[in-house]
């Protein structure tokens, strides 16, 4: 219930993305601090780069998959900056997280392909509803927004490993996987409602 409770309260933020209050980021520092904010305050997107930390964490290849969603994030970003046409609606990023909730609950691994196509179609996911909040920026702001977006978004998930190792070692038999998995089945049930 307490979690419940945060999430709603976290949720005017989540739908916001944008740590300017909607302005556009005008200045470099705007771009970078913008950058660095969009993906903590889109509580969204916090959870399942956290989630996607802890399960590379227990992946074979797992700085690939986590580079394989920065990189698709990046350019889904870039292209939703441009002016591409894509436009999908924020329930896709809701429902990016329930996928990635019944991977982490799923008995069987996925081959490492199809776990590398997850992460890149979640990076495309989220990085589009992420360069949303920048279209029509100038240059200079937008390439600081990038740089500030890709550091967070690598810390975010390095967090997230470093989670995994950490309740790992103290607790070796909690199912840390499945407390994920139902915080981001619960938080994508939420944010569905809320569309």
């Amino acid at each position: 219930m307490p979690f419940r409770l945060l999430l709603l309260v976290w949720l005017p933020s989540a739908h916001a993305h944008h740590a300017m209050e909607y302005a556009l980021p005008a200045t470099t520092l705007d771009g970078l601090l913008s950058g660095l904010a969009h993906p903590v305050i889109g509580v969204d997107h916090l959870l399942f780069i956290v989630a996607a930390g802890v399960l590379a964490a227990q992946a074979r290849r797992g700085a690939a998959l986590l580079l394989a969603f920065v990189i698709a994030s990046m350019l889904a970003a870039a292209l939703r900056a441009a002016g591409a046409a894509v436009e999908l609606h924020e329930a896709w990023v809701a429902v990016s997280l329930l996928v990635l909730a019944g991977v982490m609950l799923a008995r069987t691994s996925l081959p490492p392909w199809a776990l590398g196509a997850l992460f890149a179609a979640g990076g495309l996911v989220h990085g589009q509803a992420l360069g949303a909040s920048i279209v029509g920026a100038e240059q200079t702001p937008l390439a600081t927004y990038f740089i500030g977006l890709t550091l967070v978004q690598c810390a975010i998930a390095a967090v997230g490993w470093a989670l995994c190792a950490w309740v790992r070692a103290r607790w070796p038999s909690m199912p840390l996987r499945r407390v994920m998995a139902a915080v981001l089945a619960g938080a994508a049930l939420i944010f569905i409602g809320a569309a």
